[in-house]
């Protein structure tokens, strides 16, 4: 009996060393991403790449697995990383703290990677990471929108193909397109129309910038979200992982 006998019943002992053997790229650990994270861990992946710059922040806690009020301002890889070796103390775990981006790329590729899981909300970054497997070869399974929604149950998997409502499936698409993509990425998309934010909670949250600065969106315009829809695309993220490595 181990902590991954359960799953060996699901999946027999060479899937389980198969996961054991694999090397899956999370890339962004935040409400889909860290869940992504969590279920790999726990099906036994044995190495795993965990990218994301960011710091746990107050407004994190209502859906990403690392944010506590004991974790605010730490590191979301680190807090990631220390949960993985408490899961399973023989997965390799590797943290790069930056931001995905043509200049920080080779700090990804520079390591063998069986699967990468796209959890990035940065649509110009997502458009390059699939780029990027797409000319290297590495399997990607990409994360649509799981903000401004509310019912779980509207995602599906999908090719980026047959992706209708989502307003981020749309801009990949066409994006896509320009660089000879038009199928084959698989993709977890929700079907559910967005919400619009309520306008006096934004006015109220929403950042200034100062003379000069410069805010991403998320922080001049915060997108809604919800404890129990983040986490759902991150699960299936994981699950088209975990069946395509152990071919089932």
């Amino acid at each position: 009996m181990h902590q991954f006998s359960r799953t060996e019943l699901v999946v027999g002992r060479e899937g389980l060393d198969r996961l054991r053997q694999s090397t899956v790229a999370v890339i962004g650990v935040g409400g889909v991403g860290s869940y992504t994270v969590e279920a790999l861990a726990r099906a036994g992946i044995g190495h795993i790449i965990l990218v994301d710059k960011d710091v746990v922040d107050v407004t994190n806690i209502n859906r990403q697995l690392p944010a506590l009020m004991s974790t605010v301002g730490q590191p979301k890889v680190d807090i990631m990383a220390k949960r993985i070796q408490d899961i399973n103390p023989e997965c390799e775990v590797m943290t790069k703290r930056l931001f995905f981006l043509p200049e920080t790329q080779d700090e990804l590729f520079s390591h063998h990677i069986d699967y990468v899981a796209d959890a990035i909300d940065t649509v110009s970054a997502k458009i390059h990471l699939v780029v990027s497997c797409k000319d290297r070869g590495i399997p990607i399974v990409s994360s649509m929108g799981a903000a401004n929604k509310l019912d779980p149950t509207k995602f599906q998997v999908m090719d980026i193909s047959e992706t209708t409502i989502d307003p981020i499936a749309r801009v990949m698409r066409r994006e896509l397109r320009k660089h000879g993509i038009e199928h084959g990425l698989k993709v977890v998309c929700s079907s559910e129309q967005p919400m619009a934010p309520r306008p006096e909670v934004t006015e109220a949250i929403a950042r200034v910038p100062e003379p000069g600065e410069t805010l991403p969106r998320k922080a001049t315009n915060p997108p809604a979200s919800i404890s129990f829809v983040p986490p759902i695309a991150g699960l299936i993220l994981a699950s088209i992982i975990i069946r395509d490595l152990v071919g089932v």
